[in-house]
């Protein structure tokens, strides 16, 4: 039975080992990729290309920098704020609310394994 109290929800996530948090970093990919692979979402990566679906950066894209797997949160090339100070920094966003526009294919491992998923 799972908890419907949000405090064990939190925990949970909290707590989740790697191998279960890598799926808070699965992304939907576009449509070129989905007809070309047969594939609808994957795991974002960095150096992968993605636009910003949700939020007040909306529309934007860029390269994926850095990724917190704690958070399940994306640092992308081009979206940054500025400090009080004035120095920039990334602006965190959650990887469900991106999509995929440009596959790193540069680990031959996941080459192989999108090359076995097309149709």
């Amino acid at each position: 039975m799972v908890s419907l109290k949000p405090s064990k929800q939190r925990r949970l996530l909290h707590t989740l080992p790697l191998h279960q948090r890598k799926k808070l970093l699965i992304a939907k990919v576009s449509d070129e990729i989905a007809s070309q692979y047969g594939i609808k979402r994957i795991r974002v990566r960095k150096g992968d290309t993605v636009r910003v679906m949700r939020g007040s950066h909306n529309g934007k894209e860029g390269k994926v920098t850095e990724i917190n797997t704690r958070t399940g949160r994306l640092a992308i090339e081009g979206i940054t704020r500025k400090k009080a100070d004035g120095t920039p920094v990334y602006v965190w966003i959650h990887a469900s609310k991106v999509m995929i526009t440009k596959l790193d294919l540069s680990d031959p491992r996941r080459r192989e394994k999108l090359e076995k998923s097309k149709k």
